[in-house]
């Protein structure tokens, strides 16, 4: 089936049904040894799926629980769009029974063939330690899925269907409050350009009665991502030393996930912060090239592991470019595409505090919006050791004794001292891709068309410390900025009055101090932008400022709200608002609740700022 678009071209626009669907992931990598074929899975009794040890493999194959009296509550247009089905397939049959997890559409019951869905099998360092065997304890994906009219390919998977066997001590549920959440924070991380997984629907389960801290509704969010494979998932097989599948993921990683091994970077010419980059650019390296010499020879599991450093890096410095951060940046969920992954107690800044963390059970700020850098960092360092005896040993990592078994005791100290020193190299990227990323979304932000070193210091370090010392809202700040003219600059009052826009409904106690130091730093500001732009492009200019600072950002006091009003009040229409202000985050309005949207923008209702939450979901 094909629409045909206003300019002649077409779209694909599937049914659930008639998408293409695949398993390249359970076709190449290994499944549970007690469960080896979809078959035997299917014919096991439901309960015998549940929790126990998985080894030698990367998934089971598990189907979701039936979920009774489903109501679909939320679809994203957006990804609709983006996964190639129809506009109003959501209100089809198939649509809502495969996303309660009541249908899978991917499998031929009676002849035992198509594909079957399955879990994960990861584990990860949880804040610091080593936590074993995790995996997707109420994660079950579907089928993958590749859009013919962007060739992106999917793996789509319901988050909340049921127990598999790294659901643990838990129930493989989860509850309609953090599904909300997490159906929203996709859908907006991807409208505003950060890397995330996506949110296809959200499904009430009524007669689903969970316990967390107290007895909730349950529900499923139907999402989607190019892979969902962790940096965990290395983790776990590095501790089990299981060379072989060590090498066979890290094989299909490179070729199915991160485009090819030719695809894969080599070293920056250049890797200091300061150094202008390209992180786009990649080599055309045949597998088989070597670089360097010696202890810095560099084989094709180094270029890997410098794609996935490279990767991480951008995204971060997006989240830290728009106060976003993810609550809980374990190993086991920080992705190997670096993309935002597994929504717990997220959170965006409200006033400007680097000490702010989302999480109530994160006493030791380990997860905190300044944290989150090193963190990711840590977390890269834990993967370069997964990978250290592949990335240390070489040009001799195809050699047939080294393949089968490893590195010679003779060695091991050059193996050792290889392999740290590319993940020092590549710390030294991290560092270079992620100031570079940042600063040029810093640039945008403050409507800039060129990024100059004192830029940094004079404008973006101070602009945060005023924020900061004058518990300044960071998302008005940014957006208001567009509407300054270079004519409200021209004297110290006026650039004191235009100071005033940035204050909330109730300023600052110390206004007078205030309002001089944001004046000031206007000025510099006001020739910078002359610089770039010259004079008379103000209306350019915050055309473009209005592209990159979101009017809408969903908080935590708004989130909190939406979940009231869903689950305690009953309310679908205004789920329907919010997500049309979620998918269009940067426009100035919405029409569908003109009061409602100015509330939902407006200045933190008091006492519900930098709230917190838990990790329990």
């Amino acid at each position: 089936m094909a629409a045909h678009l206003s300019n002649g071209s077409t779209a694909s626009a599937y049914t659930m049904r008639t998408l293409p669907k695949s398993n390249v992931f359970t076709s190449k990598l290994p499944p549970d040894p007690a469960f080896p074929t979809p078959a035997d899975s299917h014919k096991a009794p439901r309960e015998t799926l549940g929790p126990r040890l998985v080894k030698g493999a990367l998934y089971t194959y598990v189907r979701p629980e039936i979920t009774h009296s489903p109501e679909l509550l939320a679809v994203s247009a957006r990804a609709m769009k983006d996964l190639g089905l129809a506009e109003g397939e959501e209100k089809s049959d198939d649509f809502k029974s495969v996303v309660a997890g009541n249908n899978m559409i991917g499998w031929d019951d009676e002849n035992e063939e198509g594909v079957y869905p399955w879990a994960q099998c990861y584990g990860g360092y949880q804040f610091g330690q080593w936590a074993g065997q995790l995996g997707d304890g109420r994660a079950i994906s579907l089928f993958e899925t590749t859009n013919p009219a962007t060739n992106n390919r999917y793996e789509i998977q319901l988050k909340g269907a049921g127990k598999t066997p790294y659901s643990r001590f838990a129930d493989g549920k989860a509850v309609l409050r953090s599904s909300i959440r997490e159906f929203v924070v996709s859908e907006y991380l991807n409208a505003i350009s950060i890397p995330s997984t996506r949110a296809l629907a959200l499904t009430l389960c009524p007669r689903s009665r969970v316990v967390r801290e107290r007895v909730e509704p349950g529900a499923i969010v139907t999402r989607f991502a190019p892979s969902w494979l962790r940096l965990g998932t290395f983790d776990l097989i590095r501790m089990r030393g299981d060379r072989p599948l060590m090498r066979q993921l890290a094989d299909y990683s490179a070729e199915n996930v991160l485009g090819g091994w030719e695809a894969l970077p080599a070293k920056l010419s250049d890797p200091s912060p300061d150094s202008p980059l390209n992180t786009e650019t990649t080599t055309g390296i045949p597998r088989d090239t070597l670089e360097g010499s010696g202890k810095d020879i560099e084989n094709r599991y180094a270029r890997l592991y410098r794609e996935v450093v490279r990767r991480n890096a951008k995204t971060v410095a997006a989240w830290q470019a728009y106060g976003f951060m993810n609550g809980v940046l374990n190993t086991d969920n920080t992705s190997l595409m670096g993309l935002s992954i597994d929504f717990g107690p997220f959170a965006f800044l409200d006033t400007f505090d680097p000490t702010y963390t989302p999480n109530h059970d994160d006493h030791s700020l380990r997860y905190s919006y300044r944290n989150q850098p090193t963190i990711i960092w840590w977390n890269l360092v834990r993967f370069g050791e997964a990978l250290g005896e592949l990335i240390g040993s070489g040009a001799g990592v195809d050699k047939e004794q080294f393949v089968e078994k490893g590195i010679q005791e003779d060695e091991a100290k050059e193996l050792v001292e290889r392999a740290e020193n590319l993940i020092e190299k590549a710390g030294e990227e991290y560092k270079a891709v992620f100031m570079g990323e940042y600063k040029r979304l810093m640039t945008l932000r403050l409507g800039l068309k060129t990024f100059k070193d004192s830029d940094f210091e004079e404008l973006f370090s101070e602009w945060l410390d005023l924020m900061e010392a004058h518990e300044l809202d960071f998302h008005h700040c940014f957006r208001r900025m567009s509407g300054v003219k270079l004519q409200d600059l021209e004297s110290d009052e006026a650039r004191k009055d235009v100071a005033g826009r940035f204050f909330a409904k109730e300023p600052p106690r110390d206004e007078t101090p205030a309002r001089e130091r944001v004046a000031k730093w206007l000025k510099k500001w006001g020739e910078r932008v002359r610089e770039d732009w010259g004079e008379g492009k103000d209306g350019e200019r915050e055309t473009e400022m209005a592209k990159v600072n979101p009017k809408f950002i969903p908080r935590s006091w708004v989130l909190d709200e939406l979940i009231e009003r869903v689950e305690k009040k009953e309310e679908r229409d205004i789920l329907q608002g919010v997500m049309k202000m979620t998918l269009n985050p940067f426009e100035e309005s919405w029409g569908w609740n003109e009061s409602e949207e100015e509330r939902l923008c407006g200045d933190v209702p008091k006492y519900k700022g930098m709230m917190q939450c838990s990790c329990s979901s």
